[in-house]
């Protein structure tokens, strides 16, 4: 049996961890509303982006003038997997959620006799992944150093991205992230940004909304628009990541702070025994010595 000074240090250390993760829940729940208010205003003008280029998509079809990005470079042999993960821990299973969905595509890839590289943004997912990966990485991108998430952070990724493939440095490209549903449900997805995938006309019913006519052209005006929806669709998985990781990190010092206060009691109910112990010891000695004399 442990002694009481062992007990009290110990019933001491608990209570301070359950500050911190206390602390740390109510600024994750402060975190949570600024990020999932960001990412509900960014859905709308990404899937109005996506339901215009799908209708240009549909417009282009397979023809010769159809740009690259639509189209694809004919091959899909090397394939870049765009793991966006959290610069930080503490977050539950957010960060594994997202490396486990990835490496379940790496090994199908692999399977299949396919390339693989991985492009990681956030460096917990570089740190689980490079256990088995590391010699697949080519680049990484560091969001340690950015308070608030903006356009231009996913305009620069997006730009990277598109470099490596007018390069030939791959044939597809998929981004794996966490879509934020409520703050105990997050979604692991992957969506392939490039060459670019639509809903076709059967997956979307017949389309009833109005007609338009392009100029100069659809390709035209596609082949304008396709490296913006790249990167409004890494924006969107950004700030849907944002809002899952503090989502989860709520979650996740919530669970603590409950189990800290459960090992306390526990402690607290060891300790009183302990207590109770040492002092009824002391008067069987007391009473010991007195009926001696």
């Amino acid at each position: 049996m442990p002694n009481l000074k062992d007990l009290k240090n110990r019933i001491a250390s608990v209570k301070s961890t359950r500050k911190i993760t206390k602390a740390m829940q109510m600024v994750a729940a402060a975190k949570l509303r600024r990020a999932q208010d960001a990412a509900e205003m960014a859905r709308p003008y990404a899937e109005k982006m996506e339901a215009v280029m799908s209708g240009l998509a549909r417009a282009v079809g397979d023809s010769e003038g159809a740009p690259r990005l639509l189209a694809g470079n004919g091959k899909s042999d090397v394939h870049l997997l765009v793991v966006m993960t959290a610069e930080r821990g503490l977050c539950g299973g957010f960060n594994s959620s997202i490396v486990k969905l990835a490496r379940t595509r790496i090994h199908e890839l692999l399977r299949d006799g396919k390339t693989v590289k991985i492009l990681t943004v956030g460096k917990k997912g570089r740190e689980q992944l490079k256990r088995d990966h590391a010699d697949k990485f080519v680049g990484h991108v560091d969001l340690s150093e950015v308070k608030r998430l903006g356009y231009a952070d996913a305009s620069g990724i997006a730009t990277d991205i598109l470099g490596r493939f007018d390069a030939g440095e791959f044939d597809v490209a998929t981004i794996f992230f966490n879509r934020f549903q409520s703050v105990i449900s997050q979604i692991p997805t992957a969506t392939q940004v490039i060459p670019a995938q639509f809903d076709t006309a059967e997956d979307a019913g017949e389309e009833t909304g109005p007609l338009y006519e392009y100029e100069p052209s659809e390709e035209a005006v596609l082949e304008d628009l396709l490296p913006r929806g790249v990167a409004t669709q890494i924006f969107t998985a950004l700030l849907e990541n944002a809002a899952s990781e503090q989502g989860a990190r709520m979650s996740a010092m919530d669970n603590a702070t409950r189990n800290a206060g459960d090992m306390i009691e526990r402690l607290t109910i060891e300790y009183n025994r302990s207590r109770q112990a040492v002092i009824t010891n002391e008067l069987i000695e007391i009473i010991s010595g007195a009926e001696a004399l």
